[in-house]
């Protein structure tokens, strides 16, 4: 037993063993063929040479064999290449040896070797040497998955080149946890077919059978497949009990032994959705060689918004943010990945209108992304006078500074939540929306004021798929606020790429909508969370409902009840034409609520957002008494 684990160790045959079979293996060739036609009572040349005969026939095989480095490949992955290079190396040997019996007839009237011989020798030794590989191959792949329960055993999706490129990757690589035990296709004419040895199950045996379990932990989807076929396989494998895989078949292909990059499929692998055309050439058009801001630097959106701006060839990036252990980090990362970029990472609160000033008249910013603000729901619900100091009045001193210094574009981050507001961050986030939009027609303005407006991003600090899976790593229960709540969600690129693409569209004074697809019930976004992590949802893992939290709504929109969209020139980006204010009207109104803010007046704060923000209706929250007061 101990002798099979330390062949089972060996991850290779030494060349020099591989070298030395291969030399036997032409030696006892060369003497299987004299045996064959001595027994057949063949007369033989030079028969008193006979062992110099059989040692310049091993002889020159060994030169080809040097030659053609036929032991040079590892045997555990041997292919038809290595077939073709001792097909080679004897073939050559053969000619040699067919070009010495030529000169010895012209010579001696006789051939060296009988040709019968030759050919015998040729077909035998190349026989033998191929079939010591496959034997020795198939023997590393029976220890291989010998007494190794813990493989998956994985079921790969389509029968085409990219699953037969990805299925050798799998039986190859003895390294990975994973073992090929069939594969699953959409063909019905592949009933009884067998591929590399697997049997092929079309969707409909998938479907009907209820012991897939017995045969497969999981099965294997690729990069390549379209949104529709992932969501459909997914929910087939799901329904069976099964883990679902994702493997990057591009990687694959260009390294027939590279699984590693195999991964559990991810929600935001279901979640996601083509992005949105990008014009490069314009975007890099605005910011080469410019000075750029961005606020909120060390957020989720702010971060990545950072990332694609490095791309660009700015002259410089400002970042700027208040926390200080996610600044550092980023600037870390970004040092390390833009190496050719210059960089300033400023430690600041944008509601400090004296720090920021400094930082517009020492780097003159030809464009300012303003990412920085708060955004749980909750704790601002709690804490309103927090949201006015940083999403109106940090708006209102960025905003300001960027007319004051003339910077070409300010482009702002809003929020989804900032339409029919019916929490505090939503409604200063709508507040923010209109004092950037009042300050384009204001006098003396030359800067272009735009804004976004986007729902969830997916894998942004504290956002729901996070939550959920920490939830679900501890055992649950995973805890939602109503059983019909529904979010749109976007990736945190896409939502960036919005940002920087309304950055070259808008002309001054628009807000952007972006065409997010369909809402997501998070219910469903739950149980489907919980069945990809190989869980039962209500079973393994419980749903409890908590009820909506302060300020939560169920509903989520991107347009207020009396705004218009225009269409744009990309499809899935819209213009909404909001309701104005008056530079002068808002301006007093922010002073107002700043005021408030100051003095802690939480009512007063509130009373104030509703009557800049007259569609703010409070929902499940102590200042619904605000609203039933006429």
């Amino acid at each position: 037993m101990g002798n099979v684990f330390k062949i089972r160790e060996l991850r290779y045959i030494p060349r020099w063993s591989v070298f030395l079979i291969d030399v036997s293996v032409v030696f006892f060739s060369v003497l299987v063929s004299y045996f064959l036609l001595s027994s057949l009572e063949v007369k033989l040349n030079f028969i008193k040479y006979q062992k110099e005969k059989i040692f310049s026939v091993v002889l020159i095989n060994i030169l080809c064999i040097v030659l053609f480095k036929t032991y040079a490949g590892i045997i555990r992955h041997s292919t038809f290449f290595d077939f073709f290079k001792i097909v080679w190396s004897s073939g050559s040997a053969l000619i040699v040896l067919l070009v010495l019996n030529f000169i010895s007839e012209l010579v001696l009237d006789n051939p060296i070797f009988l040709y019968p011989v030759l050919f015998l020798f040729f077909f035998i030794s190349i026989f033998l040497m191929f079939f010591f590989r496959m034997i020795t191959k198939e023997l590393f792949d029976v220890l291989d998955t010998k007494d190794t329960p813990s493989k998956a055993r994985i079921a790969i999706v389509g029968v085409e080149d990219t699953s037969v490129s990805l299925a050798k990757a799998i039986i190859h690589n003895p390294d990975h946890p994973y073992q090929l035990a069939g594969f699953l296709s959409a063909r019905s004419d592949s009933k009884k077919a067998m591929l590399l040895g697997h049997k092929i199950y079309n969707k409909a045996q998938f479907l009907r059978s209820d012991n897939l379990k017995e045969q497969f932990d999981a099965v294997l989807i690729k990069d390549m497949m379209t949104k529709l076929e992932i969501e459909e396989w997914t929910s087939f494998a799901l329904d069976k009990g099964l883990k679902v895989l994702k493997a990057p078949v591009t990687n694959i292909i260009k390294d027939d032994h590279k699984v590693g990059d195999i991964r559990p499929l991810q929600i935001e692998d279901l979640l996601n959705r083509p992005t949105i055309r990008i014009e490069n050439d314009e975007v890099k058009c605005y910011h080469i060689n410019k000075n750029i801001l961005v606020t909120g630097g060390a957020g989720s959106i702010g971060s990545e918004i950072v990332k694609q701006v490095a791309q660009l060839k700015s002259s410089l990036i400002v970042v700027v943010d208040q926390a200080e252990s996610p600044l550092y980090e980023l600037q870390l990362e970004l040092l390390e990945k833009f190496p050719n970029q210059r960089f300033k990472f400023i430690l600041a609160d944008i509601s400090n209108y004296s720090r920021m000033e400094k930082l517009f008249d020492d780097y003159q910013f030809s464009i300012v992304y303003h990412a920085a603000a708060y955004k749980h729901v909750p704790l601002i619900e709690d804490n309103p006078h927090e949201a006015i100091f940083v999403n109106i009045g940090g708006t209102k001193n960025v905003a300001l500074l960027s007319k004051k210094y003339c910077v070409n574009r300010f482009v702002m981050v809003s929020t989804d939540k900032a339409v029919n507001p019916t929490n505090v961050m939503g409604a200063s986030k709508r507040a923010a929306e209109l004092f950037v939009q009042s300050l384009q027609n204001s006098s003396g303005n030359t800067t272009k004021f735009i804004t976004t407006r986007f729902g969830n991003v997916l894998g942004s600090n504290g956002s729901v798929i996070p939550h959920f899976k920490k939830q679900i790593e501890k055992g649950g229960p995973v805890t939602i606020t109503h059983p019909d709540i529904i979010r749109y969600f976007m990736t945190i690129p896409e939502a960036c790429e919005l940002v920087l693409q309304a950055g070259t569209m808008g002309q001054g004074g628009e807000i952007y909508v972006f065409d997010m697809g369909k809402p997501v019930k998070i219910l469903d976004l739950a149980e489907r969370m919980i069945k990809l992590s190989g869980y039962t949802p209500g079973i393994d893992i419980k749903i409890d409902f908590i009820g909506l939290r302060p300020g939560e709504k169920l509903y989520e929109e991107l347009l207020t009840d009396n705004a218009t969209t225009i269409p744009t020139h990309h499809e899935k980006i819209m213009i909404s034409r909001d309701p104005l204010m008056k530079f002068e009207d808002i301006e007093n109104l922010s002073k107002q609520i700043i005021l408030a803010a100051m003095n802690k007046d939480s009512l007063q704060i509130v009373r104030i957002l509703k009557i800049i923000v007259p569609e703010f209706i409070s929902n499940n929250s102590e200042f619904e008494i605000l609203d039933s007061v006429s």
